[in-house]
């Protein structure tokens, strides 16, 4: 076992050029290139938030939200392939020790999948385990995992059915290849099933271990956090680079175009307020989603009140950034002209993309609204 002394940083320099590189490609195939998948465990995702027992980084999430905002700028599909296959890493780290060495006894670069809300499938209760069977939804980046954590709800406690989180090697998951949508094409989000497959004990938890964090003064600070503190904030960075990305395809198409006097049309003063306005959401929306960050950060030493604030801030702050950032995407591709409705380009695939992560559920404003409101209105006042 390799014990890391403190966390290396994220080096994402050839990550983000393999993922622009190979953007078209794998929006094409629906794949992210294996170039990409090697560059992607090379910049440390696989690890950052594995416990250091077992060499992984233990890392934090300030560090991974400018790491996935730099390679979303090149490729929205591998940024959310790339958060989620850190985020997944910080779940399983949720398992009992011996599951955690089942999965990162041998190298803390493992890769995991995940589909567990909402819950499906069927469990049974099995000698020294359980029996799971069942068919789950958008498991993103599953064909390159190397495991998989399922939700199932548990019926066999007689009173409310308990919500428990199983790892289940990939090689026991049959993939639906349904993923064809209209963004993040290169996820891989397929539908996954199984067929009785045995679950050990050791490799499942509850439910309300991702809602209060790892206990324990030897936890790392990231494994202490409450899964809703930080859910919203994961699934918006893809955006951030979305966004980016978009603005860079935006500026590259309207500079070398000319007005019919012949002057640049950049001293158009309707392509001057468009770039002010959308880089001015861009950087407003990274302000937000790095306040969150440092929020969850800082997380691991609060009281449950003062993290069931936090979450709900960061909540808000996660659906009012990508509002903002899909707000500055829609303009800027109104005013992209012709060229930019090209397929092929990449102010139409960010279009596209941050779209798609827009509509997650995580980030839908109603219910962010309504968990900030009761922070300041409480129940009954």
């Amino acid at each position: 076992m390799t014990v890391v002394d403190a966390p290396a940083p994220l080096a994402a320099a050839h990550l983000r050029a393999a993922a622009a590189r190979h953007a078209e490609e794998a929006e094409r195939t629906g794949r992210l290139h294996p170039e990409v998948l090697g560059a992607m465990t090379a910049a440390g995702l696989a690890r950052h938030f594995v416990p250091r027992r077992w060499g992984g980084t233990a890392g934090r999430f300030a560090e991974l939200l400018d790491t996935v905002a730099g390679v979303g700028a090149a490729c929205a599909s591998t940024a959310w392939c790339a958060v989620l296959l850190a985020a997944h890493g910080r779940l399983a780290a949720h398992l009992p020790p011996e599951g955690q060495r089942d999965l990162w006894g041998d190298s803390p670069d493992v890769r995991v999948a995940a589909a567990i809300v909402p819950p499906a499938g069927r469990l049974a209760r099995a000698p020294g385990g359980w029996s799971l069977s069942g068919e789950w939804a958008f498991a993103s980046g599953v064909e390159d995992a190397d495991w998989v954590l399922l939700a199932s709800l548990d019926h066999s406690g007689g009173g409310a059915p308990a919500y428990r989180v199983l790892a289940v090697p990939r090689e026991e998951v049959r993939i639906h290849g349904g993923w064809d949508a209209v963004g993040l094409r290169a996820t891989g989000s397929h539908a996954v099933t199984v067929d009785g497959v045995f679950v050990p004990e050791h490799r499942t938890f509850l439910r309300e271990a991702l809602v209060a964090g790892v206990a324990g003064a030897d936890a790392a600070p990231c494994h202490r956090v409450p899964y809703q503190l930080v859910a919203g904030l994961l699934f918006a960075v893809p955006a951030l680079g979305a966004a980016l990305g978009a603005l860079d395809a935006w500026t590259g198409l309207v500079g070398p175009r000319r007005l019919p006097d012949g002057r640049p049309l950049t001293d158009d003063p309707a392509v001057q307020q468009t770039l002010a306005r959308c880089s001015a959401e861009i950087d407003a929306a990274r302000l937000l989603l790095g306040a969150a960050a440092a929020r969850a950060d800082d997380a691991a030493g609060a009281v449950s009140g003062s993290r069931d604030t936090a979450a709900a801030l960061n909540q808000r702050d996660a659906a009012v950034a990508v509002d903002l950032l899909a707000g500055a995407v829609e303009r800027l591709m109104r005013t992209g002209g012709a060229r930019g409705l090209l397929a092929g380009g990449g102010l139409e695939r960010a279009w596209r993309d941050i779209h798609a992560i827009a509509a997650h559920a995580a980030l839908q404003p109603a219910p962010a609204a309504a968990a900030y409101a009761a922070t300041v209105f409480p129940p009954g006042a």
